[in-house]
């Protein structure tokens, strides 16, 4: 059964506690776990290899943060669901699946095409 608007939005307000409960914790474990000076070379490379890895989630957690604000902001002026570039209609189904999709499949589809 397809979701309706209201739920979606429900749908983006619980996904953006839970993106920030995460990056809550990340940022926590980030600062209590810095590198230090260890007398191994890879017990040195394995915290730089954590240190890296937190730092690539923290960002992409960060730009899902920002992709579902922007979603929810969308609910108060009016244009959730119309693709960005062209107006259409973001058909329900994708939303389903991505409720934070900016643009419809054609336009998605051009758009990485271009990368």
């Amino acid at each position: 059964m397809v979701k309706t608007y209201v739920e979606l939005q429900q749908d983006l307000i619980e996904r953006r506690e839970q993106v920030r409960q995460q990056l809550a914790d990340l940022n926590s474990s980030m600062q209590s776990e810095p590198v230090g000076y260890s007398t191994h070379m890879a017990d040195v490379g394995s915290e730089v290899f954590d240190q890296a890895r937190d730092v690539s989630l923290k960002r992409s957690l960060t730009r899902t943060l920002e992709d579902i604000e922007h979603a929810l902001a969308k609910f108060e002026d009016g244009t959730y669901g119309i693709c960005e570039l062209c107006g259409s209609i973001i058909e329900l189904p994708r939303l389903e699946v991505m409720p934070e999709a900016r643009y419809c499949i054609s336009c998605q589809v051009k758009s990485e095409g271009r990368r």
